[in-house]
């Protein structure tokens, strides 16, 4: 089993910042990929940004330049650092662990609002 548990989501200005965090417990040695994926109210839960095993990521083009994602191997934890946030950016945001057997674990979400 495996444990996500994020942080870090709140009320926030358009053009504002916020830094997401999500701290994993548990068995994490196969873990293959994780990340951030949103969802806003009446529409799908969509990918935001990833990170493989290798370092390797992957954004969504609407967050691309704004949005930094990063990790913390001593901390076992998952940083997502937001800037020029923007109204379209509210959602809830949850933090993804996927296993090489491409199993999903997911974290309980936080909320991100941005008033115009």
């Amino acid at each position: 089993q495996l444990q996500l548990v994020e942080s870090g989501g709140g009320l926030v200005q358009t053009g504002g910042s916020l830094r997401l965090s999500c701290v994993a417990s548990g068995r994490m040695f196969n873990v293959n990929v994780a990340g951030w994926y949103r969802q806003a109210p009446g529409k799908r839960r969509e990918l935001v940004a990833t990170i493989t095993s290798a370092g390797n990521t992957n954004y969504a083009d609407s967050v691309k330049g704004r949005f930094t994602l990063s990790r913390d191997n001593a901390k076992n934890t998952l940083y997502l650092q937001m800037n020029s946030l923007q109204p379209e950016d509210t959602a809830v945001y949850y933090c993804n662990a996927q296993t090489l057997s491409q199993y999903n674990y997911w974290g309980q979400g936080t909320q991100v609002t941005v008033s115009s």
